[in-house]
């Protein structure tokens, strides 16, 4: 995602600026200085100061472009790119980062990453996404150290190097990036690019957590319940993966759907269980669609209904679910919920012994015992 506020680098007046100090924003402005006219630009844009007006802002922005000023190159490109006072138009929106990248702008430099990244306004070309990064995570700009670290991770643009992602990412960690907190963690808690250390993921995972990454606070819930890096704390774990949970993190409300059934961590609680399984089933979630048949089928949270059971573990089992497989073939055996069918029940029983189910394997071993 694009660098959206054409403000940065740039300073409005403050909210209790008197007339006086507008009027000579407005005579400088109107001499050709361009730090004023970026400057009254902010004030329209924002309405500080005065009364917003988008026109207003583009035109003092683009009086500021005319002279050179990477300000307002940056900030005009910004109101084509998302359509601020002015009709959307990415091309445009390249023509001026193009030229404020040039003159230095980091955040301009940025931008241009993105769109050569993606290939929005210009053709994809992942190696000048680089080196616009490149440019941009010199001057510190830590969304380009991110953006540059997942190029590197990726091979993307450049030769693959998870050691020189985890170098950016640690710069712009540092500087309170979430996603690249998240990143670094990863990588620490795999020993992708740098030595494998739990603690240090979970010291980079609490990083972006309390900045409200879900990701960040699903994998941190994740080592509490499991003692990977940290004490095991079941109650934390609850604490961090509804926190994710909340942000629809799926992962995060199959495993708190986990703990209210088994009562890990949070009182015991059929009923919040089956919300939380329904929560993630609907997003997809092939671990939560098993769990939720399940509950279907022992009248657990919610009234058994045995093609409930059956329509989520045919949902999880689709996914690859073993677990789901075998459920499946036993419905099809047993005419729990469906029509009995020996075929159907051999099939499913065969995708989850394929996965190595052990109760799927035993079951298939007696049924050929049976007809030899």
């Amino acid at each position: 995602m694009t660098n959206g506020d054409p403000n940065s680098n740039n300073n409005a007046l403050s909210s209790d600026s008197n007339e006086t100090e507008f009027k000579d924003l407005l005579e400088k402005a109107a001499q050709g200085d361009a730090v004023a006219q970026n400057t009254l630009s902010s004030c329209y844009f924002t309405g500080r100061g005065v009364e917003k007006d988008l026109e207003k802002a583009i035109y003092w922005f683009t009086k500021s472009a005319e002279q050179g000023n990477d300000v307002g190159e940056k900030g005009l490109g910004v109101c084509y790119y998302y359509g601020y006072g002015v009709e959307k138009d990415s091309k445009k929106a390249i023509y001026w980062w193009t030229k404020a990248a040039k003159h230095g702008n980091a955040d301009a430099q940025y931008n241009l990453g993105v769109c050569y990244s993606s290939g929005d306004g210009v053709e994809k070309d992942p190696k000048k996404a680089v080196e616009w990064y490149m440019k941009s995570s010199d001057q510190g700009e830590a969304a380009a150290q991110l953006s540059l670290g997942i190029c590197y991770v990726n091979g993307e643009g450049v030769e693959k190097d998870p050691k020189k992602a985890v170098y950016w990412w640690t710069k712009a960690a540092k500087q309170g990036d979430a996603g690249a907190q998240y990143n670094l963690g990863l990588c620490y808690f795999t020993g992708e690019g740098v030595e494998e250390d739990w603690e240090k993921a979970v010291y980079w995972w609490t990083k972006a957590a309390d900045q409200g990454n879900a990701d960040a606070q699903n994998d941190l819930g994740i080592c509490y319940f499991t003692g990977e890096g940290v004490k095991e704390n079941l109650k934390k774990a609850v604490f961090w993966w509804t926190k994710a949970a909340k942000q629809d993190d799926d992962d995060a409300q199959c495993s708190l759907g986990h703990c209210y059934k088994s009562g890990e961590g949070v009182e015991k609680d059929y009923e919040k269980a089956v919300e939380w399984y329904i929560k993630a089933s609907e997003q997809g979630n092939a671990r939560a669609q098993n769990e939720l048949g399940t509950c279907y089928y022992n009248n657990e949270g919610v009234s058994r209904d045995y093609e409930k059971a059956v329509y989520w573990w045919m949902k999880a089992a689709e996914q690859g679910n073993d677990e789901a497989q075998y459920n499946l073939g036993y419905c099809y055996k047993s005419g729990d919920g469906v029509e009995k069918d020996e075929e159907k029940a051999v099939y499913w029983y065969t995708k989850a012994s394929e996965q190595g189910n052990d109760d799927a394997q035993y079951v298939l071993q007696r049924l050929k015992s049976a007809t030899q």
